[in-house]
């Protein structure tokens, strides 16, 4: 009987690892989609305990329950909230102060801010929990690379590796780092300081600066983000006509021309001022604006959108259709693009006789003619058939353009934007969000989940737009991913390998010894979660370490450096899968920028543990 359990548990074994082998090739190939190969590998796995059960010690059996709770772990938890809180810093526009700073520099020297940030994220890295802080880079980021017209997508994944280097300078840099020193002390050894590990770390996290800084952003190909994709297709840079009414409570009120030039209008061309019966055209030098004017501008989308958003709206749609406005416009609106029809009724009429306000719902933002620039009253242009409409309404009205037959709707160019104020309640969940996950009043999930609540109560996004933010991606491959760590642990598969490579090293020099572990320990993080790998490598080093008589904090220090090297896949860390849909990363990018760092720091830690352990 105990003979058919060891060959029940071997071909369990064997089994396990040919799965992972499979799924990480497939992964890698990227010939199949994420989803299915998540989905085949749960599926294969579920299948192989089915026919052939495995009995652990206690007695109890592993089943599909063992091998589906990664679907509900934690970690899985965690990174999905963190990505909806993320989403409403992002609608409300919290960030674009913030943005339009380091943009003023960044025009400039773009890379050089680029940097900063980079930097400023590993040492904030070393006493933060790694999430939050690549949750608020993140959008900073994107912001910065946009406006200077770089690619994101070479910087996104230097900032997680940043943020995971950062992890090796303190105690608290990283969970992984507690949980050694947990699972070491449990083993007789002293718990570890707070810098105990700096300078073992430090070493580490110079040279894969340099390399991340230096050589990463050239491996990874230049990939525009789903907001660029959207506006690359839609015409993103061209421009609108637009009008802006002023009441007496309106912003531009009481401003005067610069050298001809209103500065508060940012990003766009003022055409015309409409005043009374005149219109006024360039150079307007020692014009004051005062309730009543229309002004004439031309922008482009990106820019009006910004304008309807903010405590002080320069545009409100209020002051674009006289009729009440769309309760489903409270806080948010729709902006799509349609085209005049060949054929239309609009055709010859103007804008305000068009009748599209009652007739749709929609407002007329903007108007785009392709021949040439109007300069007139929106209101008096005559549409012509080709003519683009940048149109507005609640997602309702929008939807209902699809049926109209005068106009021709776009429908990939519909995006929703926030047209109330929620920025400070942004900033003040995130940063309650941040402040209880580092000070560890609140476990992180928790506080990860009722941040992402809280955003959604607050207005500051609404549950589409939240559902929106979750990567299903990422749902499936942490899963697929937690059940692999889930079969290997059962099976003993890690353990195995693990003792393989102490039997493969005995009477060879501690260094190969130390080097050995560090690097099975820097594989297997890239495969199961970094914690997980650090669980099951600590007793393992510990006990080798006093089995040859070797000082046992050093072989402590290589299982934690070696599982914080989460670089190679987007497995390997919560904030690579962070990363991933922003930057349009494949599994194979990361192995590309991942995989030589992880050998990088391998190689330096090989050669500076002589002289940090004494050995």
């Amino acid at each position: 009987m105990i003979e058919a359990n060891l060959f029940v548990a071997h071909a369990h074994m064997w089994a396990t690892f040919l799965i992972i082998v499979v799924a990480i090739t497939s992964f890698a190939a990227d010939r199949v989609s994420v989803e299915i190969t998540s989905i085949g590998t749960v599926v294969a796995l579920l299948l192989l305990f089915q026919a052939m059960p495995l009995q652990m010690p206690d007695g109890a059996i592993i089943g599909a329950a063992d091998l589906l709770a990664g679907f509900a772990n934690p970690a899985l938890m965690t990174v999905l909230a963190l990505l909806v809180v993320g989403q409403g810093l992002y609608q409300t526009g919290t960030l674009e102060a913030m943005t339009r700073r380091f943009s003023a520099r960044a025009a400039s020297a773009p890379i050089r801010v680029i940097v900063v940030l980079l930097l400023a994220t590993c040492a904030l890295s070393a006493f933060l929990n790694n999430t939050p802080v690549v949750v608020i880079m993140l959008p900073i980021l994107a912001a910065i690379a946009s406006r200077a017209t770089i690619a994101a997508s070479r910087f996104m994944m230097p900032l997680s590796f940043v943020a995971i280097l950062g992890g090796n300078l303190t105690l608290i840099g990283s969970s992984t780092n507690l949980m050694v020193s947990d699972v070491a002390s449990g083993l007789g050894l002293e718990p570890f300081g707070f810098f105990d590990i700096t300078t073992a770390g430090l070493p580490l996290v110079a040279v894969g600066l340099v390399y991340v800084l230096v050589v990463v952003p050239r491996l990874l190909p230049p990939r525009a983000s789903l907001l660029e994709d959207m506006q690359a297709s839609s015409g993103g840079g061209h421009q609108f006509v637009a009008r802006i009414r002023l009441d007496t409570s309106h912003p531009l009120v009481g401003s005067t021309a610069t050298a001809g030039l209103f500065p508060q209008l940012k990003g766009m061309t003022l055409l015309s001022i409409q005043r009374g019966g005149r219109n006024m055209l360039l150079p307007f030098d020692d014009v004051t604006l005062a309730p009543d004017d229309v002004l004439i501008v031309a922008a482009t989308r990106q820019v009006l959108a910004e304008a309807m958003r903010g405590r002080e709206q320069l545009i409100s749609p209020d002051q674009l259709s006289e009729d009440d406005r769309d309760p489903g416009m409270r806080d948010h609106v729709m902006l799509a693009e349609a085209v005049v029809a060949p054929g239309s009724r609009l055709a010859g009429r103007t804008v305000d006789a068009s009748g599209l306000a009652a007739t749709t719902g929609c407002f007329v933002l903007g108007l785009q003619r392709k021949s040439r620039m109007a300069r007139s009253r929106i209101a008096n242009i005559r549409l012509e058939a080709g003519d683009v409409l940048l149109l507005g309404g609640s997602r309702d009205a929008i939807a209902g353009l699809r049926l109209n037959r005068d106009v021709i709707l776009l429908e990939w160019s519909a995006a929703e934007i926030p047209i109330t104020n929620r920025s400070g309640w942004a900033i003040g969940i995130f940063a309650a969000t941040a402040a209880l996950a580092a000070t560890e009043v609140l476990p992180i999930v928790i506080a990860a989940l009722g941040g992402a609540l809280a955003m959604v109560l607050a207005g500051c996004l609404n549950t589409r737009q939240a559902a929106r933010a979750i990567d299903r991606r990422i749902f499936l491959m942490i899963g697929a991913a937690l059940a692999m760590a889930t079969a290997l642990e059962a099976t003993g598969g890690a353990a195995f390998v693990a003792m393989q490579i102490v039997k493969a090293t005995d009477g060879l020099s501690p260094v190969i010894l130390l080097s050995a572990i560090f690097l099975t320990v820097a594989v297997f993080t890239n495969i199961l979660s970094n914690n997980a790998t650090a669980v099951l490598f600590t007793p393992v080093a510990v006990t080798a370490a006093f089995e040859l008589g070797l000082d046992p904090r050093a072989f402590a220090f290589a299982v934690l450096l070696g599982a914080n090297c989460s670089f190679a896949t987007p497995l390997g860390y919560q904030t690579n899968l962070l990363v991933m849909a922003p930057g349009h990363y494949t599994f194979a990018d990361f192995f590309r920028a991942g995989a030589p760092l992880v050998i990088i720091l391998w190689l330096t830690f090989t050669l500076t543990a002589p002289m940090l352990f004494g050995l």
